[in-house]
């Protein structure tokens, strides 16, 4: 008898502040919140229609907005996970100091608490750019899952690009690149070692989601889903379907539109904002129902950490 296949989809609530930043600009214009005052409510109304649970990646001081902070609260009791996405989402967050780091997830753990009343079990680092010191910090403070590992060697490559063509624009972006040797990780759940990109008896780690061919790993995530339409999406999900456990994470952006939420000044900067509403949320459903078809059962991070710590050893 065949094992059912998991599935979990999260969002990373990086608000738009984190995009300017990322692409180097000084923008001058009032500070809005677009990805608490549309985004989350999108979807949230597609997981509805989909009929899934997910996972939001929240970052602490941005429940210090009332507003965004009674959205949080409805989306808790709505039974959503709300996950650790640190206090201040520093790009070079991996790169602080000790204290520096534990002081940055503490405060996103109390940030969570104060607003929902339950701790977070789960954090994913900014920029996915992580190292044994921050798994250290995470174990010490009673965190029982990381989902931040992406050895995907197309992202990694985008990356360096993009950072390369911010600073020849004369534009200064504050993102780094992870050390290479996370390329190697494995790509299925799995417990950190020394370093963590080998296996080990650590925290247990959930790895953001790359497609089954060994040697291609080709991303399965929000932004290559949305910017290549309903057929590319099913395809890719379809390179998923040897993978014991799909990890799809979305960003807020993944469900923005430049027209109707006043982001057309970054569009040329966010290529998926080149992309209209309807059509993101086409390909994204059209990738969540290919995985349904292909049975994945949808949890939680939280629930997917529940079953695979049970199961993963060193």
């Amino acid at each position: 008898m065949s094992v059912q296949r998991l599935a979990a989809v999260s969002v990373d609530l990086d608000e738009i502040d984190c995009y300017h930043a990322i692409h180097g600009l000084k923008i001058d214009q009032k500070p809005t919140h677009p990805v608490y005052d549309y985004a989350i409510a999108r979807l949230a109304q597609t997981f509805k229609e989909l009929d899934i649970p997910a996972t939001f990646f929240v970052i602490g001081r941005d429940l210090e907005r009332d507003k965004n902070a009674e959205t949080l609260r409805s989306l808790h009791k709505e039974g959503y996970e709300l996950a650790n996405h640190s206090f201040h989402h520093r790009y070079d967050f991996s790169k602080q100091s000790e204290d520096s780091i534990r002081d940055d997830v503490l405060r996103g753990q109390k940030a969570i608490e104060a607003v929902t009343g339950k701790i977070p079990r789960g954090f994913r680092a900014p920029g996915y750019t992580i190292n044994n010191q921050v798994f250290r910090i995470l174990e010490e403070l009673g965190l029982e899952y990381d989902s931040s590992v992406f050895p995907c060697p197309w992202y990694y490559v985008a990356k360096h690009l993009a950072l390369a063509w911010i600073k020849l624009r004369g534009r200064k972006s504050p993102s780094i690149a992870d050390t290479p040797k996370v390329l190697f990780a494995p790509a299925n759940p799995y417990r950190i070692g020394a370093p963590y990109w080998k296996r080990g008896n650590g925290l247990l780690e959930l790895p953001i989601g790359v497609q089954s061919n060994a040697r291609l790993r080709f991303p399965f995530i929000g932004t290559n889903v949305v910017l290549f339409g309903d057929k590319a999406a099913q395809s890719f999900a379809k390179g998923m379907r040897s993978r014991p456990f799909v990890n799809l994470e979305l960003h807020g952006m993944d469900l923005l539109d430049a027209e109707q939420d006043d982001l057309g000044y970054l569009r040329p900067h966010q290529p998926d904002l080149r992309k209209t509403l309807a059509q993101k949320k086409s390909a994204l459903v059209a990738a969540i129902s290919q995985l349904k078809q292909d049975g994945c059962r949808f949890v939680t991070l939280n629930q997917a950490a529940e079953h695979f710590g049970s199961h993963i050893t060193a």
